[in-house]
């Protein structure tokens, strides 16, 4: 898991709670499983029913932050709308060009006011080097965490699958995602479904591969609801 846990690794072995692992490949994706599985026998059988999850990735950088921002609060099928119309006008679309777009263009593309507004900040930051997105990757996941939502529009949903889907941060953990909360809810034999709160604790078994088990979560949840994963898309 880039280079930091080699192919070779005992999946049984403890892994420190502060390294940053990447998940780059499926591959790593994989061996985190595995990992983890033998960590804690509870996700075994919630692996024989999901299967192994594919792994998601997104583009890093201004980019792809800017298309999680853009898709905040909407259907699909909406923000791939969106996307596509601001992909279509600006190429490419980065904060270069954010920052010379007109908020009226902006505007008439289908972003909201609020949703300008941060896009504006975000490439004023970056213009500025006040704000570097791709050093996250190195990070721990919580500095990162609240390196994001400190960006006035980021909350911590955005933040979350920004540093697991675009930057593959192998301990990112979405808390607040609704998707997973129920996979735990049901995979773990729970009474109720936990809180963005009660997620923390629940997940220290698993670091530092959190973002793993969210993988592994979404995959068990869709085949137990019959549905898309990620259902949450909070700001």
């Amino acid at each position: 898991m880039d280079g930091r846990v080699k192919p070779g690794h005992d999946a049984g072995e403890s892994l420190p709670t502060q390294m940053t692992i990447h998940l780059e490949t499926q591959s790593d994706l994989e061996e985190a499983v595995h990992a983890l599985i033998k960590r804690d026998p509870r996700l075994k059988p919630v692996l024989e029913i999901a299967g192994m999850p594919a792994l998601r990735r997104r583009e890093p950088g201004f980019t792809g932050l800017a298309h999680i921002v853009c898709g905040q609060q909407l259907s699909t099928a909406s923000a791939a709308a969106i996307w596509g119309r601001l992909s279509a006008a600006f190429d490419p679309f980065d904060h270069e060009a954010v920052s010379r777009a007109r908020t009226d263009r902006l505007g008439r593309l289908g972003l909201s006011a609020a949703k300008i507004k941060t896009l504006k900040h975000l490439a004023r930051e970056i213009n500025a080097q006040r704000l570097n997105l791709d050093v996250l990757a190195e990070e721990d996941a919580e500095a990162a965490h609240h390196t994001l939502i400190a960006l006035p529009g980021i909350g911590p949903w955005t933040a979350d699958v920004y540093l697991l889907f675009c930057l593959g941060h192998g301990d990112a953990w979405p808390a607040g995602d609704i998707a997973v909360q129920e996979g735990i809810k049901v995979g773990l034999g729970l009474q109720a479904r936990p809180t963005e709160k009660q997620m923390a604790p629940l997940a220290e078994p698993w670091r530092p591969l959190r973002g793993a088990a969210a993988h592994l979560w979404w995959s068990y949840y869709r085949v137990i609801k019959k549905r898309e994963g990620v259902i949450s898309n909070q700001p």
